[in-house]
């Protein structure tokens, strides 16, 4: 078998859609890829902070024509993913020596990289033991089952439920999601971030959700993606306004995503690291975990701190 695997490196205009439908097709709700899941993948490649110029350094494994190993990062450098499918998993020390060249990152002499696991993954946890990587983080992974009745909550009076097919006011959206995520009391007057954020060939603007003030303003907003093959939906991104939070918002536009997600065929939705997601029903099925290795820089393909910033 091994005679017919070889490497190459990610073309990003090329191989995105061979990589979106690799990580489909090896998903598994047992190890969720190291939670790399296609969704996940292609939501990167749509945000803003994003390194676009450094993704030649992903590594592909090819058996014959077939795609079967990825060694890549999520936002940038430093930071690394390990998946194959079930009958490559012997090319795993092979590809966790490749990310340690090309996806790894220097500071102050130092050599670092991080791999992304989840706890059910005992095979890539020995090995990270074993090449002497330290566990730094974890995180609960939690999703919601649609077996499950969904939260009901009365969205206030002179608020509305709207989707981008509505509805698609990019000024807005940034406005929300830069406040949403505490970037600072001062928004940029960008529209090219949501822009750019809609521009996934999977993004469904029918199942993003959001909640508008009477003043008109975007107090909520819910993206919401879904995976036909495997029957799961998966949030992306989450954010309410501080001066709307507190109102059952974020549990009524994320409960309108999932209802349109179940009508779709999904089973299961995943949500976030928050508290949040527990008191609304979503339950802790295992745990992503961040291993990191640092070692003494003697490698010239190594990207300096100072200079990956996109």
């Amino acid at each position: 078998m091994e005679q017919n695997i070889h490497k190459t490196r990610y073309k990003l205009l090329a191989d995105f859609t061979t990589v979106h439908r690799f990580l489909t097709d090896v998903y598994s709700i047992d190890t969720l890829n190291s939670y790399l899941l296609p969704q996940f993948f292609e939501y990167a490649h749509t945000h803003p902070f994003f390194h676009h110029q450094l993704t030649h350094r992903f590594g592909l494994w090819e058996d014959g024509r077939k795609l079967v190993g990825i060694a890549c990062y999520e936002m940038n450098i430093g930071e690394s993913f390990l998946v194959t499918d079930q009958d490559h998993t012997f090319l795993l020390s092979e590809m966790l020596t490749f990310a340690e060249k090309q996806l790894s990152i220097i500071n102050n002499n130092k050599q670092t990289l991080s791999v992304w696991v989840t706890d059910k993954e005992t095979d890539k946890i020995e090995l990270l033991a074993r090449k002497g990587y330290t566990k730094v983080h974890t995180e609960p992974v939690r999703i919601f089952s649609y077996n499950k009745p969904f939260i009901d909550v009365k969205i206030p009076d002179g608020y509305s439920l709207i989707s981008l097919e509505d509805e698609n006011d990019y000024k807005k959206i940034h406005y929300c999601l830069w406040k949403g995520f505490n970037h600072g009391d001062n928004p940029t007057d960008n529209i090219d971030d949501p822009m750019l954020m809609q521009s996934g060939p999977n993004f469904r603007k029918d199942l993003t959700t959001v909640i508008k003030a009477p003043n008109g303003d975007y107090a909520c907003f819910a993206g919401m993606w879904f995976d036909e093959k495997n029957k799961y939906a998966y949030l992306e991104p989450l954010a309410t306004v501080p001066e709307y939070r507190r109102m059952g918002l974020a549990t009524i536009a994320l409960t309108e995503g999932m209802k349109k997600t179940k009508a779709l065929g999904a089973t299961y939705c995943f949500g976030g690291v928050p508290e949040f997601y527990t008191a609304i029903g979503f339950e802790t099925i295992c745990h992503r975990e961040m291993w990191k290795k640092e070692w003494q820089s003697v490698n010239p393909y190594a990207v300096s701190m100072a200079t990956s910033n996109p």
